[in-house]
């Protein structure tokens, strides 16, 4: 917890977590502003797992989102009102701290001089040239005084950054890019389905930003708020700029947790849990081994979301343990899926059916969760059939959650995204339909592949390679053929490892003979479990395109 003093009435804080309330309850804090809106981040929690507990000691909460770098004048005057109206001092808190401090400036501008707004804000470790620059021009932010400049600018830090920025550097070591985030840690996503089953320790799937970032890559720590493509502008909070002459935009996916009713209010207790977010996956396997008997309920929203297969694999991870320790045939598994199938290719189908016999499951389709009663252990879930529309409400004694899934916020509003809200790319060059300088791979993509990390290992030397094509340092484009991989943990010790691409194609990485994807195989799990963690660590993170040498158009 990293409180900055502000003036005597407000400080301003990263990101706050449940277990520092008390310390923030004992250093005289009596109001707490969240200006983060839920979601952006998968170690985030909810505002209102915050306000629970805030609530608890005494403390008053208020919810006031806003999206980065989007302060506007309708969220400079409430914040100002309950600057004024609410009991101090008062700790307001975002990502970073930017926005919450960004908000005092602009509300506090005719009350402090343009200097003393800038020796206020640099005492608290903030840099608000950039939004002193947006107050003197009317509220509008000037382009052309840029903070940074570089030939490549990503935005993203996660696995698609990591991975392009490497696969830039391998192929032209003295290229100038620069990668935009805020996050101080990174984590293997794909690892927390095997800490929510007991395989993997959470501090195996997490590493710091810094530790990750290629060599010579300049790390803008900051949060990408707008683009202004016909500039090759980017806007970071704090209102600066930062210029470019090629973008990659690879920003992840926001997880929705606010559009299941009441479930903020219960993620972490009551037996709700979700291996979707860093914090819970150990929670998950805690239920797991606390569950001797009752009712296990695991849900899976509409698509498209990342890793499909993953809310079936806490289902087969869970049903596995309990089977071995001879108390599955007390407990009654569901499972409730939005869609209308098992899996979305068909081939691999006839394996997971097996262990959804074996399991005793009870599938549940064209179920999509809608709310959570947390104290009364209920979920409510819409059914649409060809009656019309329902709804159903279940027991359960445990309940894994995966929220619904959206492009972030920033994204949505962009010039870079298409009418559904996800930037708007070729699907086989990766390359923006509109601006040609600018390319996008990951989560955030219209591409209708599979949104795993599999794909980002092979999105990024694509993008690489293209980049580098219309730049003239590489004399043929690169081709993507949709590919993704979802190996579906069935049991510990085995996988079915979905390997595909557009349209379903199978497009398996090795021999039959070897793996066999339509099968359950301990050479799968294998992979999963041992060989997988350091590909990605030290191969796709570091340029190194084990298995992921792209295709020349």
């Amino acid at each position: 917890m990293n409180i900055k003093t502000v003036t005597p009435l407000l400080s301003v804080a990263p990101q706050i977590m449940p277990k520092d309330l008390i310390a923030i309850k004992e250093k005289g804090f009596k109001t707490i502003i969240c200006n983060r809106p839920d979601g952006e981040g998968v170690d985030q929690p909810t505002y209102k797992e915050i306000q629970l507990e805030a609530e608890k000691l005494g403390i008053e909460f208020c919810y006031m989102p806003v999206i980065s770098g989007k302060v506007t004048d309708n969220d400079i005057a409430p914040f100002a009102d309950a600057i004024d109206t609410m009991p101090g001092p008062i700790l307001a808190y975002c990502r970073t701290g930017t926005r919450s401090i960004t908000l005092w400036a602009m509300s506090s501008s005719k009350k402090h001089s343009y200097e003393e707004l800038l020796l206020l804000s640099q005492k608290a470790g903030y840099d608000l040239s950039g939004v002193v620059r947006r107050l003197k021009n009317g509220g509008n932010t000037p382009t052309d005084n840029a903070e940074y400049t570089h030939s490549v600018v990503i935005i993203g830090a996660g696995a698609a950054g990591i991975a392009v920025a490497s696969s830039l550097k391998s192929r032209s070591p003295d290229l100038d890019v620069a990668i935009i985030d805020p996050a101080e840690v990174h984590y293997y996503q794909p690892g927390w389905t095997m800490v929510g089953c007991g395989v993997f320790d959470p501090n195996q799937t997490v590493r710091t930003t810094s530790s990750v970032i290629p060599k010579g890559v300049t790390w803008i720590k900051a949060a990408a708020a707008a683009f202004l493509p016909k500039e090759n502008t980017v806007i970071i909070d704090g209102c600066r700029i930062v210029k470019y002459d090629q973008l990659v935009v690879c920003p992840g996916i926001k997880l929705d947790w606010h559009k299941i009713d009441g479930l903020s209010e219960t993620l972490g207790r009551n037996g709700v849990t979700s291996n979707y977010r860093f914090d819970l996956a150990p929670y998950t396997w805690e239920l797991v081994q606390g569950l001797k008997k009752g009712k296990a309920v695991f849900s899976q929203p509409p698509m498209p979301i990342k890793c499909a297969g993953a809310p079936q694999k806490a289902m087969y991870m869970s049903c596995d343990h309990w089977n071995r320790s001879g108390v599955l045939k007390d407990i009654d598994v569901q499972f409730f899926n939005s869609g209308e199938v098992l899996f979305g290719v068909k081939e691999y189908v006839p394996a997971l059916m097996e262990y959804i016999e074996k399991y005793q499951t009870t599938l549940n389709f064209s179920h999509q969760l809608i709310a959570v009663d947390g104290l009364k252990k209920i979920a409510t879930f819409q059914v649409v059939n060809e009656h019309g529309t329902s709804l159903i409400e279940t027991e359960f004694d445990m309940l894994h959650v995966v929220p619904p899934q959206s492009p972030p916020d920033f994204i949505k509003v962009s010039p870079l995204a298409d009418c559904n809200g996800w930037i708007d790319v070729d699907q086989s060059t990766l390359q923006h339909k509109v601006y040609e300088n600018i390319f996008a791979l990951g989560d955030a993509c219209n591409t209708p592949n599979a949104k795993t990390a599999a794909a980002a290992r092979m999105q990024a030397p694509i993008v690489a390679s293209n980049l580098l094509y219309i730049r003239n340092s590489q004399s043929e484009r690169a081709i993507y053929n949709g590919y993704g991989s979802c190996p579906l943990t069935v049991e510990r010790g085995k996988v079915v490892l979905a390997e595909f691409g557009y349209g379903g194609k199978i497009l398996n990485s090795m021999p039959s003979w070897i793996i066999n994807g339509k099968r359950p195989s301990r050479l799968a799990w294998l992979l999963k479990e041992r060989i997988l963690p350091p590909i990605y660590w030290e191969g796709m993170l570091k340029g190194r395109e084990w298995l992921a040498k792209p295709k020349i158009k």
